[in-house]
């Protein structure tokens, strides 16, 4: 890690592998940023790995994995921008609740408390966890199938199948039980500051046809933040799915983040 160079890390959500942010870290490196793609508590450092020993992930929540991405910026010695997917962009939007980021981007971030829009399509997307309260305490692994209506329900099969191979790991079914409850939970690790003045800017990004966190959800979201005079921007990419910063359209996700950061002094 560079000292000179504005940092910015990477979060990746549930069932993808850090490796899955190597083309963003590639573009943000050539744009003078220096890019970092730290996996979850328990991953390993490759697919293969996170394969053979799903157990490794079992058990860690919101606040396990939030302390641990904490733990990364800390290190650092300047403030990064945080880019955040799906269970990543929830993170992403704590950790600049704490003022540990100088900006945060939360594309297609789970439902933090607050969110009440709750669609068909992000219930059958979480029912292989949440369909048995069990998996609170396992690493649960989706099927191609699965993967293909949560993820690449704008791809073609083809496409689908290819990422599921290539990027799919095991991951915790506990974050998924806290989003889902948080509503009912006073002191839910899926609670955001929303309401702070002082934190950095906020961009929302959402795929129009993501069946994971619908559109509805990622604008409810934006919304919680009414309350706060801090920059909230929300950014729709129609026809994309939960699949956009992974699939061949990724690089126009990537290059408009940048032009965002960059007309919030956020340049590398």
């Amino acid at each position: 890690m560079s000292t000179s160079l504005v940092p910015v890390v990477f979060i990746h959500g549930l069932w993808l592998h850090a490796s899955s942010w190597q083309p963003w870290q590639e573009l943000f490196s050539q744009h003078g940023f220096d890019p970092v793609a730290p996996g979850w508590p328990g991953e390993g450092a490759t697919v293969a790995e996170s394969r053979a020993r799903p157990e490794s992930v079992a058990g860690f929540g919101i606040d396990d994995v939030t302390g641990h991405y904490a733990g990364v910026v800390r290190g650092l010695g300047r403030p990064p921008l945080l880019v955040g997917h799906s269970f990543g962009g929830l993170i992403a939007q704590k950790l600049l609740g704490q003022g540990l980021g100088r900006a945060a981007v939360a594309i297609d971030p789970a439902q933090i408390k607050g969110v009440k829009a709750l669609p068909f399509a992000q219930l059958r997307s979480g029912f292989p966890v949440l369909g048995s309260p069990a998996n609170r305490r396992r690493a649960v692994s989706l099927t191609a199938a699965q993967f293909r209506y949560g993820f690449g329900n704008a791809l073609p099969q083809a496409e689908s199948d290819d990422l599921f191979e290539r990027y799919t790991i095991p991951s915790p079914g506990r974050p998924l039980f806290e989003a889902a409850f948080a509503n009912f939970a006073p002191r839910s690790p899926a609670k955001v500051a929303t309401d702070r003045i002082d934190r950095g800017p906020l961009l929302f990004v959402s795929g129009q046809a993501d069946h994971t966190v619908p559109d509805v959800v990622t604008r409810s979201a934006h919304r919680l933040y009414r309350g706060s005079s801090a920059v909230t921007e929300l950014k729709q990419f129609p026809d994309r799915g939960h699949s956009l910063t992974i699939d061949q359209g990724w690089r126009a996700v990537a290059e408009y983040v940048l032009e965002w950061a960059t007309r919030q002094g956020v340049r590398g």
